[in-house]
């Protein structure tokens, strides 16, 4: 007997995903450590927020810890990508260690900006979620009660500066772009002079992946996002498919993850990858609809990027 006929469906592939320049290097920075001083290679908190990164990693010779406390003195450490308050470099000085510092450049720039609006007297909010590793980072970079956090339009209404006419913003640069955007006005309306970063904080690749999930969303019946629940833009961009007008849009971190329940009465499927999310689970996902249903890739391409960012020097020689 012939097998029954699979139905068709088509696969909208969403261009940009996956991998940012920040989060290539920074796993080109762990690899490139072991193979220069052999493993182990400590990592303190994890290097990128995807597990299936973390894994391969620790295969090749990387230790994760959570704290510095936890690294023998001898041994190599990286900082992750999020960044890391003042303090654990400082720590790690003292320690005599020999640390590299995998920071994103672009959260580095927040950093910097920071330490700018402070130095020039001003009172600092935040846009982030608190306890995310590159907030916990951020506000690390200056004195207690230097940076005020607001998570929300809410927070920002009732916000209360020390000195309305000194006041600045910063951002997280994995938000949603239309959540930032919204608080950004009401701060903006409340403090008419506060001052704003020189370029917008939010990174170039969680607003081109939220870009490419809005060209898809609103054809798709189902958009799969692959990315880990601790990944701040990959969770971020199942919320823009929601608003964009998918009808459904689930994070999975591999094919493995999907309840084919999911795909009744689904033509269109919609597939993304956070900017921790290797290209291979794109691959496996796909292979794993293609198995079951009659798939027609189509990739939409919102933009082509092109960004990449250098070694530290000690790694490049």
């Amino acid at each position: 007997m012939a097998p029954p006929e699979k139905r068709p469906i088509s696969i909208l592939l969403a261009a940009p995903r996956g991998f940012c320049a920040g989060v290539d290097r920074a796993i080109q920075i762990v690899e490139q450590a072991i193979l220069k001083w052999g493993a182990p290679v400590y990592v303190r908190h994890e290097i990128v927020h995807n597990r299936h990164v973390v894994e391969r990693l620790e295969r090749l010779g990387a230790v994760f810890v959570e704290e510095l406390d936890d690294c023998p003195a001898d041994s190599p450490v990286i900082f992750s990508a999020h960044g890391v308050p003042k303090a654990v470099p400082a720590a790690a000085r003292q320690r005599e260690m020999n640390f590299i510092d995998a920071t994103c450049p672009l959260v580095s720039k927040v950093h910097v900006e920071a330490e700018r609006h402070f130095k020039a007297g001003r009172e600092i909010v935040l846009i982030g979620h608190a306890g995310h590793p590159e907030v916990i980072g951020t506000m690390g970079q200056l004195p207690e009660g230097a940076i005020a956090l607001i998570e929300t339009v809410e927070d920002a209404e009732r916000f209360s500066p020390k000195d309305p006419a000194k006041l600045s913003f910063v951002t997280q640069t994995t938000l949603s772009v239309d959540d930032t955007a919204e608080i950004v006005a009401a701060l903006q309306r409340r403090f008419p002079g506060i001052a704003a970063p020189h370029k917008e904080d939010i990174c170039y690749a969680t607003t081109n992946r939220q870009d490419a999930v809005k060209a898809i969303a609103a054809q798709a019946d189902l958009v799969l996002v692959i990315g880990s629940p601790k990944s701040s833009n990959s969770v971020r961009l199942v919320q823009v498919a929601k608003r964009a007008g998918a009808h459904d849009a689930r994070l999975v971190s591999s094919a493995g993850d999907v309840d084919w329940s999911w795909f009744e009465g689904v033509r269109a499927v919609g597939v993304t990858a956070g900017a921790s999310a290797p290209e291979d689970l794109v691959s496996g996902l796909i292979e794993a609809i293609s198995q079951r249903f009659q798939a027609r890739v189509e990739e939409v391409t919102v933009t082509r990027e092109d960004v990449a960012f250098k070694l530290p020097r000690v790694l490049a020689e």
